[in-house]
């Protein structure tokens, strides 16, 4: 525990990766309740359309985290939230006729931003400790992704319960849904403000 009270940069990197794991994991789940429910797309297509953000993810992350070598990573996790934001504001935009291709921009948006984010904000942590301290500190990065997830899932359920309480699913409840959808991502873009607050605060992890 000494590493969140002693290492600012150990301390607001772990902070502002709970911020992005909590805005982003359950997009995964609201664009799919979205595809299926409102658009009508059967689960195979809606997951074709869904892979459109891990795919950006893996082809950029090793690429970021290389460039997170040779730049501050605080610069680059910092302009990864603020296009994540973008693309989960942009996400909380789709309606029933929001053409498809268009979908696939923004949850590409949201994957290219995360890559930003994920890879450099990983190096800054473990680039703020000791060699001694590894273990801690990548022992935290999980922890906090972890929390993250928890704490996603509990903001889609608050979401759902102050638009649909406890209600199945049919399409008398589809404009309920929208705005359950639609709050969730907006409150998810809007977690990522402080998160990129909290990752320019955390300073330079090299010297000049």
């Amino acid at each position: 525990m000494s590493l969140f009270y002693a290492n600012r940069i150990f301390a607001l990197s772990c902070a502002a990766s709970v911020i992005m794991y909590t805005a982003t994991f359950a997009n995964i789940v609201l664009l799919s309740l979205y595809l299926q429910y409102l658009r009508g797309l059967s689960p195979g297509n809606a997951g074709l359309v869904l892979m459109a953000q891990p795919a950006v993810m893996a082809v950029v992350s090793p690429w970021a985290g290389k460039l997170s070598d040779r730049i501050e990573p605080r610069v680059i996790a910092s302009v990864g939230m603020a296009i994540t934001s973008t693309g989960l504001y942009l996400l909380a935009t789709m309606g029933a006729q929001t053409p498809l291709p268009v979908i696939v921009a923004y949850l590409m948006t949201t994957g290219l931003g995360f890559s930003l984010f994920s890879s450099p904000n990983a190096n800054a942590i473990m680039g703020a400790v000791e060699r001694r301290h590894y273990g801690i500190a990548g022992s935290s990065v999980a922890t906090m992704r972890v929390l993250g997830q928890m704490a996603s899932m509990g903001v889609v359920a608050m979401a759902f319960s102050l638009t649909l309480g406890a209600v199945q699913i049919t399409p008398a409840v589809y404009p309920q849904l929208q705005w359950a959808v639609s709050l969730s991502l907006v409150i998810a873009a809007t977690l990522c403000l402080p998160g990129i607050y909290l990752s320019l605060a955390r300073g330079r992890l090299r010297a000049t």
